[in-house]
C-alpha cells in the first residue's frame, strides 16, 4: 500500500495518526505542511490550536471567509474559533518560551536516532529558515514531528546523525511517518506501531537508525 500512496493520500494518513495522541485540553501548535493536516481530524473540542504570529483559537475556514489579515505563520489563511485570543508575536513567543503550549507538532527534514532533528536550513538552499522550531522544540511541552519516511531518491530520513544543522538539542517526543510510529526513550527510537500497509521488514529497509520494536 505504502508504495503506491500518492502524497497527499501519505500526508493525510500522518495527519490522522498524529491526531489519535492528542488528548485535550490543551494549547497546540501547528507546524507547516503536514502539521497543519491535524486539525481535520481532532475529535475533541477542548484542543486549542496556536499559531507563533499570535493568535490561539485558530480554525479552518471557507473560502467566501477568508479575511486576507487572517492567516497562519505560513502565511495560509485561517478562521477564528469563539473566544479566539490575539496578541502580538513577542506575547504569543513568550507564550511558547513560558511552557504554555503543551504539544508543538513540526514537520522535520532527517531525524537522528536520538530523537533530535534538523528541519531549518539545508546547505546550499534557499528554504523558508527556522521560523518557531527553535522555541517549540525549547519551550513546549511535548514535540511530535511528522515527515515522509524517506526523501525523493528514497534514502532514508531517520538517520544515526543528521547531515543538516540540527534545530535544538532537545529530543523530539514521537515520530509520525507513512511507515511507522516511534517515541524517543531514554535518547532512543523506540517502534510503538506500524502504519496500515507497512510491515517491520520495509521499515528496516528504509530506516538507517537503530530503533527497538
Amino acid at each position: 500500500m505504502t508504495g503506491t500512496m500518492n502524497k497527499t493520500d501519505m500526508q493525510h494518513l500522518i495527519a490522522e495518526r498524529v491526531a489519535q495522541e492528542l488528548k485535550g485540553p490543551c494549547a497546540v501548535n501547528l507546524g507547516i505542511g503536514i502539521p497543519t493536516l491535524v486539525a481535520e481530524y481532532m475529535k475533541e473540542d477542548n484542543i486549542y490550536l496556536h499559531t507563533e504570529n499570535g493568535l490561539l483559537g485558530v480554525t479552518d475556514v471557507e473560502e467566501e471567509d477568508i479575511d486576507p489579515n487572517l492567516v497562519n505563520a505560513g502565511k495560509l489563511p485561517v478562521g477564528e474559533a469563539v473566544g479566539a485570543s490575539f496578541f502580538n508575536s513577542s506575547d504569543s513567543f513568550a507564550m511558547i518560551r513560558g511552557g504554555h503550549v503543551d504539544v508543538a507538532i513540526l514537520g522535520a527534514l532527517q531525524v537522528d536516532e536520538t530523537g533530535l532533528i534538523a528541519n531549518w536550513a539545508v546547505p546550499g538552499k534557499n528554504i523558508m529558515g527556522v521560523g518557531g522550531a527553535m522555541d517549540l522544540l525549547v519551550g513546549a511541552k511535548k514535540v511530535f514531528v511528522t515527515m515522509s519516511h524517506t526523501s525523493k531518491d528514497g534514502s532514508p530520513k531517520l538517520l544515526k546523525e543528521c547531515t543538516y544543522p540540527i534545530t535544538s538539542t532537545r529530543q523530539v517526543d514521537m515520530i509520525f511517518t507513512e511507515l511507522a510510529v516511534f517515541e524517543v526513550v531514554d535518547s532512543q527510537l523506540k517502534l510503538v506501531d506500524l502504519m496500515p500497509g507497512a510491515t517491520i521488514e520495509e521499515v528496516r529497509e528504509k530506516t538507517e537508525a537503530a530503533f527497538t520494536e
